[in-house]
């Protein structure tokens, strides 16, 4: 019965006609506070929801504010990991909620973050392999941001550190992988190739160029990823409506570059 569930879940996600997904992540409010364009959370819940995104990831704390009552409906995915800014390890994400809580607050899926390489990477492992055994046993998909980070890893775009980090999450029990796009399809091939569920790009930080989000995740799609998953370069842009559905034609309608920055600049 819990396959079931997780089926009915998934498509909450992932688009059942495209087989493809696009995730605004929303949660960077307690790394960094209150930043540009998630001051209130309404206005950029609704934006990105109205402009065709498949799923935003949020706090249970926002959820518990009102998240569905916003105004369109959209995929919910609770984030379960944190870490600050502030505090001595940045990269020491801890778990702050559970799959229970996120079924009890409507969630469509849950995700957990896991520096692979980090000083504490041990201990994010195990709550990996924790959140995933609980989320199976309730049918709730589970993503997992999988980043190579830490003392080892030269270059976190490298592919032989992005897939190693891509199979580890899939290895643990996640349904679906977000981790560092590698710079170029060829390589990102491989990170497709090496992981048996499916793979979402990171949006990374604020881009100089609309052009620049859009060639990379071109260059994604034409790789094999299932969608993409990415914050700042949505909910920080001029328009963050038409930015999303710009998007979305690339990701959901294998639109060129050329054709989405027609629209957003139309």
């Amino acid at each position: 019965m819990s396959k079931i569930g997780k089926d009915i879940r998934v498509e909450r996600i992932i688009n059942r006609e495209s087989g493809k997904t696009v995730i605004v992540p929303m949660d960077h409010g307690v790394t960094s506070g209150p930043i540009k364009g998630l001051e209130d959370m309404k206005i950029a819940v609704n934006a990105v929801a109205e402009g065709g995104a498949n799923a935003v990831i949020l706090h249970k704390g926002i959820v518990r504010a009102g998240h569905r009552g916003y105004g369109k409906d959209i995929g919910l995915i609770i984030h379960l990991s944190a870490s600050t800014s502030l505090g001595p390890d940045p990269l020491n994400k801890v778990l702050v909620a559970t799959a229970t809580e996120a079924i009890k607050l409507g969630a469509d899926a849950v995700s957990v973050h896991v520096n692979v390489g980090a000083e504490n990477e041990a201990e994010m492992l195990r709550e990996l392999g924790a959140v995933a055994r609980e989320c199976e046993e309730w049918g709730m998909p589970l993503v997992a941001m999988m980043y190579p980070r830490g003392k080892k890893v030269t270059d976190e775009h490298a592919v032989e550190y992005v897939k190693h980090a891509a199979r580890v999450g899939a290895e643990l029990g996640a349904d679906i992988i977000k981790t560092n796009y590698t710079g170029d399809p060829d390589t990102f091939k491989e990170v497709v190739k090496g992981c048996p569920v499916p793979v979402v790009i990171a949006g990374g930080p604020k881009m100089s160029s609309d052009e620049e989000v859009f060639e990379m995740i071109k260059g994604a799609m034409s790789a094999g990823a299932t969608g993409v998953s990415i914050g700042r370069n949505i909910f920080q842009h001029d328009d963050p409506k038409k930015m999303t559905r710009a998007i979305s034609m690339i990701v959901h309608e294998d639109a060129s570059v050329e054709e989405a920055l027609k629209f957003l600049r139309s």
